[in-house]
């Protein structure tokens, strides 16, 4: 996959084996839960995450959710 090489691994130095497949699990996850597809109109994969934006309060302050410190970041806001 390029995009984990380019959107990961290329901003990681791994220090080891276990802290590889970490990096490498908390991508997977952001990538099919948090990280929209243009190919699919900028829908998400699973589609199982999607309705939580479709309560959110409008007035609420945008939430950043980080992950491997901040090189991958997931922005929302909070249902209602």
């Amino acid at each position: 996959m390029l995009s984990i090489k380019s959107e990961c691994l290329d901003k990681l130095v791994p220090l080891g084996e276990r802290h590889l497949r970490f990096a490498i699990s908390e991508f997977v996850e952001h990538y099919h839960l948090e990280r929209n597809h243009q190919g699919l109109d900028n829908q998400l994969i699973t589609a199982a995450a999607a309705p939580a934006n479709e309560n959110a309060d409008p007035a609420a302050p945008t939430v950043r959710r980080e992950r491997l410190g901040g090189i991958l970041s997931h922005y929302y806001r909070p249902a209602a």
